[in-house]
């Protein structure tokens, strides 16, 4: 995934609206007409929206009858999912090290030394 793409999927989902049209859609296929109903927004909103997303490659429609059908595309997440662990690794040998440092101080306290 190129960076114009990873771009685009952190845009997409810096809006908590979104993010929540994602959380609804990772439950299933959902049409307009019910994410409407399940978000105090109007219908022009949720198409907004999806289009963002869409444009962003995560969600897919499929027409069912006259109905369009969304659905969660998670493989651009992939580029949130990996910047986020760098991040995660960071933290985590900051964490352990820490913790290494505080089990220390904790036998020395515990021989009766200084700390």
């Amino acid at each position: 995934m190129g960076a114009r793409s990873a771009d685009e999927t952190f845009r997409a989902i810096a809006d908590p609206t979104r993010r929540a049209i994602l959380d609804a859609l990772a439950g299933g296929e959902r049409s307009v007409t019910e994410l409407c109903a399940m978000f105090d927004v109007t219908q022009s909103a949720i198409s907004q929206h999806l289009k963002v997303l869409r444009d962003a490659g995560l969600v897919t429609p499929r027409r069912e009858g006259r109905s369009r059908l969304y659905r969660v595309e998670a493989e651009p997440l992939r580029a949130v999912y990996d910047w986020a662990a760098h991040y995660e690794r960071f933290w985590t040998e900051k964490l352990d090290a820490l913790g290494a440092l505080l089990d220390r101080e904790a036998a020395i306290a515990r021989k009766g030394g200084r700390s």
